[in-house]
């Protein structure tokens, strides 16, 4: 497929919760999520982080869902108070909510009809017209309206809920990837001609990338693309452009 005509699907990941701007709980879904989604086809644009208010949930939401193909959002449909997501999604598409009799069904296979309190029940309710998402583990689901997809906070969970919605979405051109080795080159000394580079590919994304390793001092130099023949001839050109540097500077 070239660049010159992709499908390009797109999504923005919205993690919300208190605990996780607080730093209390250090979230591990989003580097997950980005790889998922770039395997299938889907280029993750955004990532963003609120808190359990309600105003910033809706906001972001719907700030979010008119700019991407696809927004995913985790953390805040349990059992608690200041589980609201689920009301802020139906706030946010103008729907209303009450508790499912699908999502009540699936939560009946894990907790007795007793045991099934107005606590609990919270877990069930979703907004009117939304499709539900399995979840195997605590069979409290997730569920997708328009293209907002609403996913637990807990990393097992999460990723169950991803796998059962990934086959529903619409995907495009996946996205490939080359790391050139730029050793100890620093990366003033390739900075312009990596620049050029660039500018003759305008459908590969180059960034360069340090590090300090055991061994030292370490830069890699990372090209994306969904062209794989544009993708190959980008890294040829880098790798020709460090090569020679490393030969002056040899």
């Amino acid at each position: 497929m070239s660049d010159d005509n992709p499908i390009q699907v797109t999504a923005a990941v919205l993690v919300i919760g208190d605990e996780i701007l607080s730093g209390r709980t250090k979230d591990k879904n989003i580097g997950y999520i980005a790889e998922y989604l770039t395997a299938i086809g889907i280029d993750l644009r955004e990532v963003r982080v609120v808190p359990d208010i309600a105003e910033e949930i809706v906001g972001a939401l719907n700030a979010l869902r008119t700019r991407y193909t696809y927004v995913f959002t985790t953390g805040g449909i349990g059992p608690t108070h200041d589980d609201i997501t689920a009301d802020c999604v139906a706030a946010a598409f103008g729907v209303g909510i009450d508790v499912d009799p699908r999502a009540r069904a699936m939560l009946l296979e894990r907790i007795a009809e007793a045991d099934l309190n107005e606590a609990r029940l919270r877990m069930a309710r979703i907004p009117f017209g939304a499709e539900l998402i399995e979840n195997p583990i605590s069979k409290a689901p997730g569920f997708m309206i328009g293209n907002v997809i609403v996913m637990a906070g807990v990393p097992a969970i999460m990723q169950a809920m991803l796998d059962r919605v990934a086959p529903r979405l619409r995907t495009g051109a996946r996205m490939l990837a080359e790391t050139i080795e730029a050793g100890a080159l620093p990366e003033g000394a390739y900075a312009s001609g990596l620049a050029a580079v660039a500018a003759r590919f305008p459908g590969v994304s180059i960034g360069s990338y340090p590090s300090v390793t055991p061994q030292g001092f370490r830069n890699q130099i990372v090209a994306r693309g969904t062209d794989a023949a544009r993708l190959a001839a980008a890294r040829a050109e880098i790798e020709g452009l460090i090569a020679r540097l490393q030969a002056e500077q040899g």
